[in-house]
């Protein structure tokens, strides 16, 4: 059996090849009256998922990506003066994932991106943040979404390291920096040829649950929590995805952009809440839960633009 490395590698590259074709189609409306020439790309381009937009998508197999006003990059463009302009491009979609699953891929935001003539030598950086909603064994089918009823929210069962082997929750113990490295790096590799002067960022996720923790939980209603006392399984997760994020980044040559220093302590259990629970007015009563409320995305932006700064 191929290791999932292999496996996605070729669906990837399949896949950039695809976009390979369709920054071809999109040549000749770009260029300018000398013949060959490329666009000159956006200044910013962000790629992401849910944690990017903050739009209540989940699942998004079309092309229809909309953005919260609220979201990072939203207030991201704004701080860098670039709102409105043509200079900054948002491709991130809820839902997506890197390269698994029916719906839309990383590679398939940088076709739209492609679209939007978005990458060119004019590009100083693109920032990615993906890979919480990824399948990460070659025979699993659990996502971190699909883990949420069977596992997360199971108060009889739990959702302990053992709810891996019995099926309930997101196999990741595959999940390295290697492997992060090898699901991104054909897009990582077009976007250097096609921005050649961009700094690529790769944005890591906010603090949900402090590192290591056994329980997790949620505010629901202002009224109260639900706590999953054994969800261990969740906080591993989260500490193996940040930590492939952090080793990947090193591995590709990326800048690693870590949000987990900047929200510790205001995780979905804290008194101070950056996350959304369940129409909780700790946070945004309408957000979506689990994600960002206005001010984790103000602070993701904050961030993100120091980096860009330095």
């Amino acid at each position: 059996m191929r290791s999932i490395s292999q496996r996605w590698g070729g669906v990837v590259a399949a896949v950039v090849a695809a976009a390979f074709t369709v920054t071809a189609m999109y040549a000749p409306a770009a260029a300018a009256p000398v013949g060959n020439s490329r666009p000159e790309g956006k200044s910013v381009v962000v790629l992401g998922d849910s944690f990017t937009a903050n739009y209540p998508k989940f699942f998004s197999a079309t092309k229809e990506c909309l953005h919260a006003p609220t979201s990072w990059p939203t207030r991201l463009s704004e701080r860098m003066g670039l709102a409105g302009t043509s200079d900054f491009g948002d491709v991130s979609c809820s839902g997506s994932t890197i390269a698994t699953g029916d719906g839309w891929w990383l590679v398939h935001e940088v076709a739209a991106a492609v679209e939007q003539q978005a990458f060119g030598p004019e590009t100083e950086v693109i920032a990615i943040q993906s890979g919480m909603n990824d399948v990460w064994s070659p025979t699993g089918k659990m996502t971190m979404i699909s883990s949420l009823r069977r596992c997360v929210f199971n108060l009889v069962d739990g959702c302990g390291p053992e709810a891996v082997d019995q099926g309930r929750f997101i196999d990741y113990r595959n999940l390295t920096g290697e492997l992060y490295a090898d699901s991104i790096r054909d897009v990582v590799t077009y976007m250097r040829y096609y921005a050649p002067n961009a700094r690529i960022l790769l944005v890591g996720y906010p603090e949900l649950f402090p590192a290591g923790q056994e329980h997790v939980c949620v505010n629901v209603l202002g009224a109260g929590q639900i706590v999953q006392p054994r969800g261990r399984a969740v906080t591993e997760y989260l500490d193996r995805l940040d930590a492939a994020q952090r080793d990947a980044a090193e591995l590709l040559g990326l800048e690693f952009v870590g949000l987990r220093e900047a929200t510790a302590g205001h995780g979905l259990c804290s008194g101070d809440p950056w996350l959304n629970g369940v129409f909780d007015p700790a946070a945004d009563i309408a957000g979506i839960p689990f994600h960002p409320s206005a001010h984790g995305d103000a602070v993701a932006a904050e961030v993100v633009h120091e980096r860009i700064r330095r």
